[in-house]
């Protein structure tokens, strides 16, 4: 009876066992899990965390080789021209690809003509009758004036041949008239070089419907080919608008090019436009271009150095900062200085907007640090995180 007792006391559970090892394991991970978590979030979640923003450090204006003021803006043709038909219809030829020179008068495209030449005919056909008629006529009236001279016949008579053989003149007028306006039409569909250049640009194939541009619909071109006299290349540049007394036609100039830095370009003002950008604070100038070299292409950057006489003074070379620095898009704007972990609003002069940079005239200093991105989140002192 004793063995039964043992037995059963083994089979008993213990409940009074502490719990195991690996459920303690699992405890213990999960709460410095808790813990972790609780402290990043006070660290990036805290209230005296600032805004995030980049910084930027303004550098010192660089001077144009002691030139005394410099400007940017880009390469432009004078003259540049996209050919496009003064009539409706189908392209039958090109005989232009990008890059290619071409001839001033040379076939650029030709258009289907086949109704053009037809009209044509008929209307050649329609002079020969008019022709006809009035050579008929005109002898006829020759000698019924004689017969008037010499009294033979009636006046009524004279006048009613003499009103026949106008008809027949104009008539004969208004074919020639026809012919000339039919051969016009025919000279149309083709299109010639108006001067001698490169193509830059090919918009139209074999097979496509052209037009002038207040015609057609749909999926009708209105350019053919885009061509560009390279001899007729400048620089057209924004000089800001406090220091453009200082330029006048004839002066002196040096260009450099974004993509040559190193190539100074011998040039010299052709003209001050007489009109200033309220937007920008400029006035636009035309620099003729002395060298004429295949390295110079339109719509390259170039930065034009004016050589100015001694006795006008030094120019304050202007500072540039990224856009992304400055709010606003007017003439004036706002930066923000960054001061240890706050920002200071500063309002600014604005000159060229460009889209790599901003040229800032006044009220800022070389060395200042800007904030740079969402600049619409800062106000006056407010507390920033600069991000690097």
């Amino acid at each position: 009876m004793a063995d039964k007792s043992s037995h059963l006391d083994q089979l008993r559970i213990d409940r009074t066992r502490p719990p195991s090892s690996g459920r303690g394991i699992w405890i213990a991970v999960i709460a410095i899990l808790v813990i972790a978590a609780g402290s990043a979030g006070f660290y990036f979640w805290r209230p005296d965390a600032g805004i995030p923003v980049h910084a930027v450090t303004v550098e010192g204006g660089a001077g144009g080789g002691g030139s005394g003021l410099d400007a940017s803006g880009y390469v432009v043709a004078r003259r540049q021209a996209t050919l496009s038909a003064k009539i409706l219809g189908k392209l039958v030829e090109v005989n232009v690809e990008e890059g290619q020179r071409i001839e001033k008068g040379a076939v650029v495209a030709r258009l289907d003509d086949s109704n053009y030449i037809a009209a044509l005919h008929q209307a050649r056909a329609q002079e020969m009758l008019a022709k006809t008629a009035f050579e008929d006529a005109a002898p006829i009236y020759a000698r019924y004036q004689r017969l008037k001279d010499q009294g033979a016949i009636s006046t009524d008579t004279y006048e009613t041949q003499r009103a026949a053989y106008d008809v027949a003149k104009s008539s004969y007028a208004v074919a020639q008239s026809a012919v000339a306006l039919a051969e016009s039409q025919e000279n149309d569909t083709t299109i010639r070089a108006p001067y001698s250049g490169v193509v830059t640009d090919r918009a139209a194939q074999v097979g496509e419907i052209v037009a002038p541009s207040a015609a057609g619909g749909g999926q009708t071109r209105t350019g053919i080919a885009t061509i560009v006299d390279m001899d007729s290349l400048e620089v057209e540049v924004d000089v800001s608008e406090n220091y453009i007394d200082r330029v006048h036609p004839g002066q002196k100039a040096t260009v450099q090019l974004t993509a040559y830095p190193d190539w100074d370009i011998p040039a010299s003002v052709i003209a001050v436009i007489p009109t200033a950008d309220q937007s920008k604070g400029t006035v636009k100038v035309r620099i003729a271009v002395t060298a004429k070299d295949s390295r110079i292409l339109p719509q390259m950057g170039a930065r034009v150095s004016f050589q100015t006489s001694p006795e006008q003074g030094p120019v304050s070379h202007a500072l540039t900062v990224p856009p992304g620095a400055v709010a606003g898009s007017g003439a004036t704007g706002t930066v923000f200085v960054i001061q240890s972990d706050s920002v200071e609003a500063r309002q600014v002069k604005v000159g060229l907007r460009t889209a790599q940079n901003v040229t800032i005239l006044s009220g800022i200093a070389a060395g200042d640090r800007l904030a740079v991105g969402d600049l619409a989140k800062l106000h006056d002192g407010a507390k920033v995180t600069v991000q690097e």
